[in-house]
């Protein structure tokens, strides 16, 4: 199913699931939307089951040695990728597994990613998947954090919105992107500064008298203050 596409001037995502359906609206709405109306983001959604090993649509299978939960079969998903390739240069390709054994995400990643020209997302489900399909398929692993979900879906959404806000003009404000939370030079260590707008007052709170003085020097060194304050006090501190 493909919904959207490019014109070869940013990044073509695929989406290997057998949940099509959970696409269906997302990558119309929001920033990811925004990239394909652009035409710097084309996006298409591949039906794992359409290459199951037989009629019944299997794509899963009980783990050899035995154990609780199903396991992605190798045949399915590794037919799947390489339906997906197609003419495109195998080194500009990332096929990205969302795994719990995968690399953290971050900020850095996302950046680092858009600069592919194609990323290939295989969505896992059930217990796992058949190592093989790391063996022969996979680029990257990506995981976005200590915790279980049910299948690989909403984290590939996630990572792939994170991604078109590096890609040029996704974004009416660039400059915006790159004072966000973990970017530019501190983007490991601090958090974004707090923000205040209309009105001045409210419920007795004010917004902070240098952010209304007109003073640039006194701005930024308050938004350094508050982005320090802010990790220190909902992160723990910038070593953490």
């Amino acid at each position: 199913m493909i919904l959207s596409g490019n014109e070869d001037r940013g990044i073509e995502f695929a989406f290997i699931t057998i949940f099509p359906s959970i696409f269906e609206g997302v990558l119309s709405t929001g920033v990811l939307g925004v990239a394909s109306r652009k035409g710097m983001a084309g996006y298409s959604v591949v039906n794992l089951r359409d290459f199951a090993v037989d009629r019944h649509g299997s794509v899963d299978d009980y783990p050899y040695g035995g154990g609780p939960g199903m396991i992605l079969m190798v045949q399915p998903v590794v037919e799947a990728v390489e339906s997906v390739y197609g003419d495109m240069d195998r080194s500009k390709t990332s096929v990205v597994l969302m795994s719990p054994c995968g690399r953290q995400f971050s900020q850095q990643v996302a950046e680092e990613l858009a600069g592919n020209k194609k990323i290939i997302f295989i969505c896992g489900r059930y217990k796992g998947v058949d190592e093989r399909i790391n063996d022969l398929v996979v680029t990257d692993r990506i995981s976005i954090g200590d915790f279980i979900l049910s299948g690989g879906e909403l984290p590939a959404l996630m990572v792939a919105d994170s991604v078109v806000r590096y890609l040029p003009g996704v974004l009416g404000n660039e400059e915006s992107r790159d004072t966000d939370s973990f970017s530019g030079e501190d983007r490991e260590q601090l958090l974004d500064s707090a923000y205040y707008t209309k009105p001045r007052e409210y419920r007795g709170l004010k917004v902070p008298e240098p952010l209304i003085s007109g003073d640039h020097a006194r701005i930024e060194e308050w938004r350094r203050n508050s982005a320090a304050e802010r990790t220190e006090r909902f992160r723990g501190g910038c070593e953490n």
